[in-house]
């Protein structure tokens, strides 16, 4: 996959899914390992219980991804898409 993301010019990975502490946490280490920008959407994420799920998004964001809601994602594509049709 990685090599295929290459090819297009990706450069940055939207993450969402679950479980924080597991398939999230290995696909923005796997993500950022391969030398793209991982952006974990943080209301678009969950695990079975909040400590662990608090504790991995703040371990995430210290040092592997960028921490987004759902809302500044979109603003974030909605300029981006804008500032390239302008």
């Amino acid at each position: 996959l990685a090599a295929q993301l290459t090819a297009k010019s990706v450069d940055t990975l939207v993450i969402v899914g679950c479980t924080t502490s597991g398939c999230v946490r290995a696909s923005v280490l796997d993500a950022m390992c391969a030398g793209f920008r991982p952006i974990v959407v943080s209301d678009c994420v969950g695990d079975r219980a909040t400590a662990p799920h608090e504790a991995n998004l703040f371990d995430l964001g210290q040092k592997y991804a960028d921490l987004m809601t759902a809302d500044e994602v979109t603003s974030a594509l909605t300029a981006l898409v804008r500032d390239r049709v302008a």
